[in-house]
């Protein structure tokens, strides 16, 4: 583990994470949802999740219902999965293929795949209609590499792209429009633990030696990590000279036969994306994969995450994929003790904050950006009830977020 080639802390740049309240307090909680998770983009599927007219996907979180559904024209949409009748979902499934209609469940009231209302059951009961107007309610969408991205409420950030233009030329090489599932599905993991202690382990790769052999292993000291800066973050690392003393390792490097578009230095690299607030894409030369998580309460999150892999993927391509993913697995489950511990020690009566590592920077530059959206966190917990008002008052007299 190295610091960044690239970025280095500031002299005397403040070590302190965040508050141990914002872990736990139900306002801040409440507050979070509306300004991060309803206000910005979130990740819902790739394209090729649904390449045939009627494919669904489907997604949950903080109250919401987001389905992403392909045209009989071939456009993909989004719309809230709502039923403009009583509110019921229009799809019970995180996937799947409507024939040539979406049906309720509930009454039967039918959409077209393109979100106009079909019909309503029992139509002589109902008032006229307006097929458009009593459609699926749309929801801001955005496709960026083939993935497609949702937002519930107008927020701060401009588009994806815009948001990730900085990787751009860095990502042409992979092609990462044309991947393809791996045909697993969406995976789903729940956490013991406040959302923001999984960032906290996630954006620092100082813990990476002693917590996770699979990936000291691949990569020995060549993994570094880049700061946020404007909504991104990157982390990357060349395999390390030797041949890997961990079964997994070792057979991986001795099988990946890299796509030949990529250059030198990715060729034999694992590459890390992150944007905030709560996505990582992993870019590796045999898979793409993305991960989120999002709070469902005070001290439970939920995981989520695919794979997707070369659409021509051979033999020896899919054999690498499979040990590329082992080491992952094995990651994450390591990560996510360190994620219940980070939890659990706030309870502490001997917890007093955090001394943060100048390789441990990604934290804190990720806390600024949690800072500038809620100045608060720079302060003691505001009186019971008067969190958001406070909140409001200290973006609206611009305090700085220190």
């Amino acid at each position: 583990m190295t610091a960044s080639p690239k970025t280095a802390p500031p002299p005397d740049w403040d070590r302190s994470g965040l508050p141990a309240w914002s872990f736990f307090s139900a306002e801040m909680l409440e507050l979070e949802k509306e300004v991060l998770f309803r206000s910005h983009w979130q990740a819902v599927c790739h394209s090729n999740d649904i390449p045939n007219a009627g494919d669904f996907v489907t997604l949950d979180f903080v109250g919401e219902r987001a389905l992403i559904l392909r045209g009989q024209d071939g456009e993909v949409r989004a719309f809230h999965n709502l039923c403009r009748h009583r509110g019921s979902r229009v799809v019970a499934e995180s996937s799947g293929t409507c024939r040539s209609a979406i049906v309720c469940p509930f009454h039967g009231w039918a959409y077209n795949l393109d979100g106009t209302l079909r019909g309503a059951a029992q139509p002589a009961t109902l008032p006229s209609l307006d097929p458009v107007k009593m459609g699926l309610k749309p929801l801001e969408m955005d496709i960026w590499n083939g993935f497609v991205f949702v937002r519930f409420k107008p927020g701060p950030q401009p588009s994806v792209s815009e948001v990730m233009a900085r990787f751009a030329p860095e990502l042409a090489q992979y092609d990462l429009a044309d991947m393809v599932p791996d045909g697993k599905g969406f995976w789903t993991t729940e956490i013991t633990a406040n959302w923001k202690c999984v960032r906290d382990v996630d954006n620092e790769g100082y813990h990476v030696p002693m917590a996770h052999p699979g990936l000291a292993d691949l990569f020995g000291s060549n993994y570094y990590d880049e700061p946020f800066s404007n909504g991104t973050s990157r982390s990357f690392s060349k395999f390390s000279a030797s041949n890997g003393r961990l079964w997994s390792v070792r057979n991986y490097k001795a099988i990946m036969e890299p796509p030949a578009a990529l250059d030198d230095d990715h060729k034999d690299a694992w590459l890390y994306i992150g944007m905030f607030p709560n996505l990582v894409f992993g870019i590796y030369p045999d898979s793409v994969i993305f991960y989120q998580e999002f709070p469902l309460a005070n001290g439970k999150t939920i995981q989520r995450g695919a794979t997707y892999r070369h659409k021509d993927e051979d033999r020896r391509m899919r054999l690498a994929r499979y040990l590329s993913m082992r080491i992952d697995r094995l990651t994450s489950k390591e990560d996510e003790q360190l994620i219940e511990w980070t939890w659990e020690a706030a309870f502490s009566s001997g917890y007093d904050g955090v001394v943060l590592s100048d390789l441990e920077y990604g934290v804190k530059t990720y806390h600024d950006a949690l800072r500038r959206l809620f100045p608060v966190l720079s302060s003691d917990e505001p009186p019971a009830g008067t969190l958001a008002q406070q909140n409001a008052a200290l973006l609206s007299a611009k305090v700085p977020a220190e």
